[in-house]
C-alpha cells in the first residue's frame, strides 16, 4: 500500500511527531463532524490508521471507530486497540457496514485509487461519505515543510491530485459533496516544529537526496531562530458521497 516500506523506525518516528495536540485537532473535529453528524450506533473506519492517533481520538466524537492498517511495524505502535490488518483493496470488513470512511495522508499510498473506490463502496453504507484528509499535488504552498524543503514539492507533485482522485471514486459511483482548506496548529512554534523534526515520519523527506535534506534542516533552524509564532498549516478534506 506504501511508498515507501515503514519499518520499526518510521513507525516509532511517526508515532513521536505526527500526532495533533488537542489544539490542532479542533479544526478537523469540526470539519468532519460537518459532513458526518455522530448518531447512536454508527461506525466510522480510518483506512490507513498508522498509529493509530486519529483512531484514538474518533472514540471522543463517534460512538464505533474500525482502524485498519497495512504495515505490521505501524500496528505494533498503535495507541489505538484492537487495529486491523488490511489495506484498501482489502478491508477485512462486510458490505454495507461502516457509516462512514476516514483516509488521513494515506491517498498517495494506495497504488490503484479505482479498486479502492470499489472497496470503500463495497463496505460503506449507501450515502455514507469518504474524507480524505491530505496534501494533493499542486496545493503545497500553504504547508511550512515545503517552504523549508522545495526540493520535497516535487515529490508531493507525484501525488494524486485532487482531479485524480474524483476521476477514479467517480468509477465506483461517488461524487464530489465539498472540498475544504483545514487549518490546523500543527506545532507551538518553528522551534518546537524543527526541534521535533524527524525525516522517517516524512515520505516526502524520505524521497528527497540527503545533500537537500541537509539544507532544509539548516533553513528551519534559521528560521526557527526569530520566528516565534505558531506553525498553522492548511492540508484539504475531500468528501466524496
Amino acid at each position: 500500500m506504501a511508498r515507501i516500506a515503514y519499518d520499526h523506525a518510521d513507525a516509532a518516528a511517526f508515532e513521536a511527531t505526527r500526532h495533533l495536540a488537542e489544539d490542532g485537532l479542533a479544526s478537523w473535529r469540526a470539519a468532519a463532524t460537518r459532513h458526518l453528524a455522530p448518531l447512536p450506533g454508527m461506525r466510522l473506519l480510518d483506512l490507513g490508521a498508522g498509529t493509530g492517533s486519529w483512531a484514538r481520538n474518533f472514540t471522543t466524537w463517534f460512538p464505533g471507530v474500525v482502524a485498519v492498517e497495512p504495515s505490521a511495524a505501524m500496528c505494533a505502535r498503535s495507541v489505538f486497540e484492537p487495529i486491523l490488518a488490511g489495506d484498501a483493496a482489502r478491508i477485512p470488513l462486510n458490505e454495507d457496514s461502516v457509516d462512514g470512511a476516514w483516509l488521513s495522508t494515506v491517498i498517495h499510498h494506495v497504488p490503484d485509487l479505482t479498486a479502492a473506490a470499489h472497496e470503500l463502496r463495497r463496505v460503506l453504507r449507501p450515502g455514507a461519505p469518504v474524507l480524505i484528509r491530505s496534501a494533493f499535488a499542486g496545493r503545497h504552498q500553504a504547508i511550512t515543510l515545503f517552504r523549508y524543503f522545495p526540493e520535497a514539492v516535487r515529490v508531493l507533485d507525484t501525488y494524486p491530485g485532487i482531479a485524480d482522485v474524483e476521476s477514479a471514486f467517480a468509477d465506483a459511483g461517488f461524487a464530489t459533496a465539498a472540498i475544504e482548506e483545514v487549518p490546523q496548529i500543527t506545532a507551538a512554534s518553528l522551534r518546537e516544529a524543527a526541534t521535533a523534526l524527524r525525516r522517517e515520519a516524512h515520505t516526502p523527506l524520505q524521497l528527497i537526496t540527503d545533500d537537500e535534506y541537509a539544507a532544509g534542516v539548516e533553513r528551519l533552524h534559521e528560521a526557527a531562530r526569530v520566528d516565534t509564532g505558531p506553525v498553522i498549516d492548511v492540508l484539504d478534506l475531500l468528501v466524496l458521497r
